[in-house]
């Protein structure tokens, strides 16, 4: 195998394929990065069982093959070259990769690519194509609210529902909640799954487009794929039943505030920033008299409070939030205004988007001592 190709192009495909390579493999090959050469492509792999990425980079094959090499120490010296194209030739007779860039030369060692699993495409029971814009909007409006807890996997993830002509997808770490709905204009299928949301975290880094791309999704039983551009990413899905969430959505809420949702955000930020050094971020907020006040208190630092207009019906409430869960919903928001409806002091608070009607936000109230 020698190919020749841009560093840029083969730092960027690294970098993307390195994500899915295990702090501790399991095997010796699986912290290696899988090379192919074929068709006027570079096509890199890395996998680590649970994910597997593919990106595939433009290259001069003079001599077609494949090859695995370390992926931290092959990452570390492509993004250090000094010119902008690499020489890697194969020598497979001493067992060795020679990288060239200028007049930096390595010699590494190769790993047996006939041990390294190759990634093929998913072949799923649900297959279609929507555009990258759609997808970001959807896991950009529901992924932070995933718990981080790694010992109830089932939270971890995002629940994605298709069914037919629409694809819910929620997530929760049981104290709040995220949904978002998507409707096509084409039959999708039926199938409910758990995707785990580092994965989706990643996929959202990589769905850069400026211009809608199309994506392909496909879907089984326990794996799914996202394939764009020159990308192929794809992922185990969690086992597991996703809890009904729809029963803890509330309903007929006797007070509703439309408030200025930069305005309140900015403010909520500000106001935390006291309370943030405390175990649990607490704010509190008083709507009345057409205005949010929100306090926070923190006895080794101090207080903090401001108040931000608002359009408010019902009865005057008080009611205590950790902050973080009311800012990160309204940093997903991008209407001018959103809506929040909501009922006694220790019951769960919903926020809407004003422009986009298929997102809600559910979180949970803290129980203070005043």
């Amino acid at each position: 195998m020698k190919i020749n190709c841009l560093k840029s192009e083969l730092t960027g495909a690294v970098a993307i394929v390195s994500k899915a390579i295990a702090g501790k493999p399991q095997t010796p090959i699986l912290s290696g990065i899988y090379l192919k050469a074929e068709n006027g492509q570079l096509e890199l792999q890395a996998t680590n069982y649970e994910t597997g990425f593919i990106s595939r980079i433009p290259a001069e094959i003079e001599e077609e093959g494949q090859v695995v090499v370390s992926g931290r120490y092959f990452q570390e010296m492509i993004r250090k070259l000094p010119a902008d194209r690499v020489i890697l030739t194969v020598n497979n007779d001493e067992n060795t990769v020679h990288i060239q860039s200028g007049p930096a030369n390595f010699t590494l060692l190769r790993m047996n690519p006939a041990e390294f699993p190759v990634i093929h495409r998913l072949e799923g029971t649900l297959s279609f194509t929507t555009k990258d814009n759609i997808l970001r909007t959807l896991i950009r409006k529901t992924v932070f609210a995933c718990s981080k807890d790694e010992s109830r996997p089932v939270f971890t993830g995002c629940s994605l529902q298709f069914d037919h002509t629409k694809l819910t997808m929620a997530a929760t770490n049981t104290h709040r909640l995220a949904v978002r709905t998507e409707t096509f204009d084409t039959e999708i299928g039926q199938i409910n799954v758990i995707v785990p949301g580092k994965f989706l975290n990643d996929l959202l880094h990589y769905m850069t487009s400026e211009i809608p791309t199309d994506v392909t999704v496909t879907c089984s039983l326990n794996q799914i794929s996202f394939e764009f551009d020159n990308l192929y990413l794809t992922s185990r899905l969690i086992e597991g039943s996703f809890p009904n969430y729809q029963r803890v959505i509330p309903q007929n809420l006797p007070t509703s505030a439309v408030v200025d949702t930069q305005a309140f955000a900015a403010a909520v930020d500000r106001v935390s920033l006291i309370s943030r050094s405390g175990e649990y971020n607490i704010i509190r907020l008083q709507f009345a008299d057409n205005q949010i006040h929100i306090s926070s208190n923190n006895p080794e630092v101090g207080n903090a409070e401001e108040s931000v207009p608002a359009s408010i019906e019902g009865p005057e409430l008080n009611i205590a939030f950790n902050a973080l869960y009311i800012n990160d919903a309204l940093h997903v928001i991008e209407s001018k205004q959103c809506r929040i409806g909501l009922d006694r002091p220790l019951s769960p608070v919903l926020i809407r988007d004003d422009g986009d009607p298929t997102f809600l936000y559910v979180a949970t109230p803290v129980r203070t001592q005043n």
